[in-house]
Order: structure tokens, then sequence, then C-alpha cells
């Protein structure tokens, strides 16, 4: 009998050691990467916010122009991170099938994308919403994101809201199951914020403020996973926004104010000024004028789209 219950224990403990390997592995498969839910507020037959001036753009599209480009900038410029939509055009989604993407996906992120109003016109600034002050990763995300819209994107930062502020719950914020954040872009209902928010340059700087917030907060969040995209293949053409003889620290006070990433080049020349300074990479020299417009008025005024095959 001894005998058999020694056997018996054996088997249980070797059965055990299974499982803890299985269970491991699975842990270890699920750190491999995060999804992010990216959700585009309203849409078709809901409009949202309204601008003062009825030729500017609803809300429902400022969103989802602002969405698709946090989108593509993760996919392009991050690696291990799965992107999960809502919407990718002019569909009504309901509050109740945006939660139950997010929830039947088991996503680790949801990041809602919306423009604000307010009765007041001279109201503006950016906010952005959790759904409990207590909800540690909410609120160090949002503190993250708000950081970026002031420090980096210029924008006024109305701060971090909870449902104590708004008087009400956002449900998006209260039924979704794991960190969740509702970005409030700007004001509609201020004039020149909401131009702001129709133009195309200021649509991708809040988007790139977005995603450089999200990529700071993971990176923290998740030591173990690799974040840092592949090389893909370039476009023919870049801007150049300046030369130097010794190489200039990109991530330094010279580029710190720009929304966009700054690539140092060593060029193969005889030339004292050995290395240049990059942003962007396009198909063709109009794809990157907007850039080349906001270079320009923030302080590279000598900025050229080059050739990169040169």
């Amino acid at each position: 009998m001894a005998s058999e219950h020694k056997t018996s224990m054996r088997f249980f403990n070797y059965i055990l050691f299974c499982l803890s390997i299985l269970v491991t592995s699975t842990t270890i498969a699920q750190q491999k990467k995060v999804t992010v839910v990216i959700d585009a507020g309203h849409g078709g037959s809901d409009p949202g916010h309204l601008p003062t001036n009825t030729k500017l753009a609803p809300e429902k599209d400022v969103n989802l122009i602002i969405s698709n480009f946090v989108g593509e900038y993760i996919k392009k410029y991050l690696s291990n991170v799965e992107v999960i939509y809502t919407r990718t055009d002019d569909s009504f989604i309901s509050l109740g099938q945006r939660v139950e993407i997010a929830n039947q996906k088991k996503v680790d992120y949801f990041i809602s994308i919306h423009c604000n109003a307010n009765d007041r016109a001279v109201v503006h600034g950016t906010e952005t919403h959790v759904h409990n002050i207590n909800s540690v990763k909410s609120v160090k995300f949002a503190a993250i994101l708000e950081q970026e819209f002031a420090n980096r994107a210029g924008r006024k930062s109305r701060g971090i809201k909870d449902t104590q502020d708004r008087e009400h719950s956002l449900q998006v914020l209260k039924y979704t199951q794991m960190t969740s954040v509702l970005i409030e872009c700007g004001f509609l209902t201020n004039d020149r914020e909401a131009n702001y928010l129709n133009t195309l340059q200021g649509q991708e700087i809040l988007a790139s403020a977005i995603f450089r917030g999200f990529r700071t907060f993971i990176t923290k969040e998740h030591p173990t996973i690799n974040f840092l995209a592949p090389p893909t293949a370039q476009g023919e053409y870049a801007i150049q926004i300046m030369s130097s003889k010794e190489p200039i620290d990109t991530q330094g006070k010279a580029f710190k104010h720009l929304e966009y990433e700054v690539i140092r080049q060593e060029l193969i020349t005889t030339n004292a000024y050995k290395y240049r300074y990059i942003v962007g990479s396009f198909s063709t020299k109009e794809e990157g004028n907007t850039i080349l417009e906001y270079l320009k008025t923030h302080g590279f005024k000598d900025a050229i789209t080059i050739s990169t095959k040169n």
C-alpha cells in the first residue's frame, strides 16, 4: 500500500509539474505581444459634437482620421503590437458593441478617441478620461498622454478626468475589462481649436502624441517585450532638415520640439559635413509637403525634400 501511495504521489506531482510548464509556457506566449483597440468615437448616424463653423467636419470624421493615423503609426513603428479598430469607416457602432469588441478579444489596452464641446466658446485644450481615479494603470497612461499633448504637441492640457469630474460614467470606460482611456483631442466649439482639428497637420500631430504616449507607456509596462520595429523598405523620398560635422543626438534638445522622428545618417563623403538628419519616408515628393511645411515653421527653414537613393 505504501508503495502504491508513493507511486500515486509521484504521478500526481508529475501531473502538477506538467501543468505548471503548460501555464508558464502559456504566460510566456501571452507576453510576446500586446493588443490594443483603437476606438474612433461616434460614426454613421451619430455625428458627435458639431463645430460652430458648419464648413468644418463633425466630430465623427475628425475622430476617425486621428484614430486611423494612430493605428498606422503603431503598425509602422512598433513590433509585437496588434491593432484592432472598432471602425475604419463612417459606420455606426453602438457603445455596447465597442465594449464587446474589446472584452471578447481580451485586449490589453483600449483607446477611445473623441473631440469635445462646451457652451463657452473660450474653453479649449485636451483631456484624457478614465473611469476611476483609483484605476492605477489607466491614470498612469492618461498622465503620459497629457504630458505628450502639453510638452511635445504644444496643446493646452486640461488634465485627467474621471467619473466624479464628469458626474457620470462613460460606458466604454466603465465596462471594458482592461486599461482604458478616452481622449478628448480638443474643443470643436472653440473656433481656433476646431480649425486646428480640421487640418491634416493638426490631426497628424495629435495622433503622433497619442502614439508616443502609448509607446512610452507599454515600454515601461512590458520591459520583456521588444517593441522596436524591424527595418522596413524606405520610400524614395525623405525630408532633410540639416547636416552636421559631428553626430548630434536625435533625442536631444535640437529636435525635442519636433513631432516627427528624426533619423541620423552617416554619409560616405569627403565633405566635412558627414551626417544628415532626415524625417519621413515617402513614395512621392508631394506626400511629404505637409510635414515639410511643418518643419519649416518649426526652426528648419532650409528643410528640403531629397531622394534617399542618392
